[in-house]
Formats: structure tokens, C-alpha cells, sequence
């Protein structure tokens, strides 16, 4: 029952917590947001890749053979890739790009994937232990922000009134407690699916720090930048290992 709730308030957390969290980023002002989202995708790069490495993986290796896990997680970076593309599931973090050129109604469907997709992360991590649970909603909720400020930005210079791009973001982030609730019932009555599951996980987080996240970064070509972003990256990655250690003791 414990697991219930603390999955329910995570996923509440990383849905509606972050919707909120985007939208007093852009009502504090465009100059702030300009500023902070970039050095916030830094920061959740450290935090997914390390997530996957320190603990999904881990954990998932701990349940079931090396070469099972591994190529599951193979597996879930090329289905990832392929949802991508036939979803349109992206997580630009500007509202010009020319990946937004097609629809809100696209992007918004994509990214209610996406936030079941986390839901069921959030779900599998707790399920494995409470550790893995706080450290695994932290990075969603870390690479969730960005995406989300991006989200806001393109239903607003699509003429959405700023209520209504609240409540459409808010309806797509719903989608994790909906992840969340599936996963909890699935996977706890089949433990034997859960290390499968956290590779799966671990795949997602790699394809999205790896393929969406750290190309974005590289389109920032100051030299300056490179360090900041270097240690935001490790700051991240040491906020993930600090938690998992103490919330093990």
C-alpha cells in the first residue's frame, strides 16, 4: 500500500507539479525563461543518463542475465527511434523549430505518449525499490520542465490563450498518472516482467538525454557554454548518485 501512494504522489509530482512549475517559469518572464531552460536541460541530461546507468539499469541486472537485460534495452532504444518517428514525439525546447511546423494537436498527442511512457518509469522504479522510485522521478521531473516551458511557448505563438494552453498541457501530462496506475497494476502482479521493465526504462532515458537532449545542447557553439553545460551534466549526475546513496542508508 505504501508503494501505492508514493507512486500516486510522485507521478502527481512529475505531472501536474511540473505543469506548474513551466507555467510560473513563463509567467516570471521570457528573459528568465531564455536563461534558465537551456541550463535546465543541462542539468536533466546528468540526471537521465545517470538515472540509467546508477540505478535502472542496476536494477534491472539484478533481476535477470546481462545478455537479456542488454538486449532489451537495445531493443527499447530502436522502438524509442521508431515512435519518434511516427509520433512526432520530440522534446524541442524552443518554440521555433521546424519541428513544430506541424500541428499542436500532433505535439500534444506525442507528448501525452511520452508522459505515459513516464508514467510507467515512475511506476516500475518505485516497484523495484523507494530509492530507485525518488532518484527515477527526480530526472523525469528534471527533463519534464524544459519540455514542458517548450510546449507552453508553442501553443501560445500558436494563438492559444495562456488558460488554454494550461489546460491542454495539464490534459497531456495527465497521461502519467494514467502510465503510473497501469504499471502499478501490471508489474506488481508480475514481478518477473519488473527487471525487463527497468531496462526498457533505462532505454528511454538514454535515447532521450542521448538523441534529443545533448543535440540540443550542442547547438550552443560558445566555448563558454560548453563548460557550463559540462558541469550542470555532472551536477545532475552527482545530485542522482547522492540520492541513491543516502536513500539506501
Amino acid at each position: 500500500m505504501l508503494d501505492c501512494w508514493l507512486i500516486a504522489v510522485a507521478a502527481l509530482i512529475a505531472s501536474v507539479g511540473v505543469v506548474a512549475a513551466s507555467g510560473l517559469l513563463l509567467l516570471a518572464g521570457a528573459q528568465l525563461s531564455r536563461t534558465l531552460t537551456p541550463r535546465l536541460v543541462s542539468f536533466a541530461v546528468g540526471t537521465l543518463l545517470a538515472s540509467a546507468f546508477l540505478g535502472l539499469l542496476p536494477g534491472a541486472l539484478a533481476g535477470a542475465d546481462a545478455s537479456s537485460i542488454l538486449l532489451t534495452t537495445f531493443i527499447g532504444i530502436l522502438a524509442f527511434f521508431s515512435l519518434e518517428k511516427l509520433l512526432i514525439w520530440r522534446h524541442c525546447h524552443q518554440a521555433g523549430c521546424e519541428i513544430h511546423a506541424v500541428s499542436c494537436t500532433l505535439i500534444l498527442a506525442g507528448d501525452a505518449f511520452h508522459n505515459f511512457v513516464d508514467g510507467v518509469v515512475i511506476a516500475s522504479a518505485f516497484l523495484q525499490s523507494t530509492a530507485l522510485g525518488i532518484s527515477t522521478t527526480l530526472a523525469v521531473v528534471a527533463h519534464e520542465v524544459p519540455q514542458e516551458v517548450g510546449d507552453f511557448g508553442i501553443l501560445l505563438n500558436s494563438g492559444y490563450s495562456r488558460s488554454q494552453a494550461f489546460v491542454y498541457n495539464s490534459l497531456s501530462a495527465s497521461t502519467t498518472l494514467l502510465g503510473a496506475g497501469l504499471a502499478y497494476v501490471a508489474v506488481g502482479q508480475v514481478r518477473q516482467i519488473v527487471p525487463f521493465v527497468l531496462a526498457v526504462s533505462a532505454s528511454s532515458f538514454l535515447y532521450i538525454g542521448m538523441a534529443d537532449l545533448i543535440p540540443n545542447l550542442h547547438r550552443d557553439t560558445r566555448p563558454a557554454s560548453a563548460w557550463e553545460q559540462l558541469l550542470l551534466i555532472v551536477a545532475g549526475a552527482f545530485l542522482i548518485a547522492v540520492m541513491r546513496i543516502t536513500t539506501r542508508g
